[in-house]
């Protein structure tokens, strides 16, 4: 990614969906469209969020995760070998994460078919010019919704088993051309820092491209769903083998920037200065006065720019008004800093 500009902006994964995603997503499903609807459905949505992508000027896109139609993991259960839904304990009242489907482990967990991240890739690969990174939850975002059910220890063992499952994928995408890679995990609070990056390096074990590490504090219907502090998890998931950390800082008001400084190790920091939980509609200068403040803390040359988290629970037009205002405060900054 030689060509990219200093402070390069990306995404962290989902876009925000049209109106109309969201009203026909589940017609196939009742039976009142065919696969080709869904699918010429989910194509233009992903048409549409390279299109935002690159009118904002973002450097480095995704194909918005529009294609996953319900979250960024949700979806993959349904072809997943070895787990049973279990009923929902509280359907009535306002959403929140119990409410969330969750499963039992009935025999050995594999998708025998993939996770079909391999052909979200090649199709955005094949529709933009623009550099591209590929987004993959991670070991312990899929285990953490399946309860062991004595086919297997504990939730750690279960991510184990995912880790096995994420590197066959991990390694097709490469084999396809996808070089900056990133895997997504929640801040759960129960599993420390050190083995987070054990479960990490096991998903990317040869895997041969740029990694990233994403550290969620959970945004689900814009709601977090973790204890929001990073000093639980550093300095132990230095040892994940990543080229980059890509952390949450603009919701939480920039707290723990000033720690980057002492977990630095040489890497990148994927600096969250999108606050993709509010409606407030950041300007550039917002933007801008929040990455000078990642500036103090960070080097420039190893800094890229993102929201906290993916779009893909925010209005379509309001992420778009933020992509807008991310590019137009980084490119402040940068011609601060060369003078151009």
């Amino acid at each position: 990614m030689s060509e990219l500009p200093i402070l390069p902006t990306t995404v962290v994964g989902s876009h925000g969906k049209p109106g109309w995603w969201h009203a026909c997503k589940d017609l196939q499903a009742r039976g009142e469209w065919g696969l080709y609807d869904l699918e010429e459905l989910l194509t233009d949505a992903v048409d549409i969020a390279i299109l935002d992508q690159e009118r904002a000027g973002v450097d480095i896109i995704t194909d918005g995760e529009s294609r996953r139609l319900d979250g960024y993991v949700d979806g993959y259960y349904s072809i997943i070998d070895g787990i049973r839904a279990l009923p929902v304990a509280r359907q009535a009242g306002p959403w929140g994460y119990d409410q969330q489907t969750r499963y039992e482990a009935i025999g050995k967990i594999q998708a025998p078919t993939g996770l079909g991240i391999v052909q979200e890739y090649t199709y955005l690969r094949d529709h933009t010019q623009k550099p591209t990174k590929v987004t993959c939850a991670g070991p312990l975002t899929f285990g953490s919704r399946i309860r062991p059910n004595n086919v297997y220890k504990d939730t750690v063992a279960i991510a184990e088993e995912f880790a096995y499952v994420i590197n066959a994928e991990l390694k097709a995408l490469v084999e396809a051309g996808a070089r900056f890679i990133q895997l997504d995990e929640p801040a759960r609070g129960n599993v420390a820092g050190a083995e987070m990056a054990r479960l990490f390096n096991m998903a990317t074990e040869g895997v041969e491209a740029k990694l990233a590490l994403h550290i969620c504090f959970g945004n689900r219907f814009g709601r977090a769903r973790f204890k929001r502090s990073y000093s639980d998890y550093f300095p132990g998931v230095l040892e994940a083998r990543t080229d980059q950390f890509v952390l949450e800082f603009a919701s939480r008001e920039m707290a723990e920037i000033e720690k980057w400084k002492e977990w630095y190790d040489g890497r990148e920091l994927g600096a969250g200065i999108i606050d993709v939980k509010s409606f407030h509609p950041e300007s550039p200068a917002d933007v801008a006065e929040r990455l000078r403040t990642v500036l103090r803390y960070a080097a420039a040359d190893k800094v890229y720019i993102n929201p906290d988290c993916g779009f893909g629970w925010s209005p379509r037009n309001m992420a778009v008004g933020k992509l807008h205002a991310m590019v137009a405060g980084t490119r402040m900054v940068r011609q601060e800093l060369t003078g151009g």
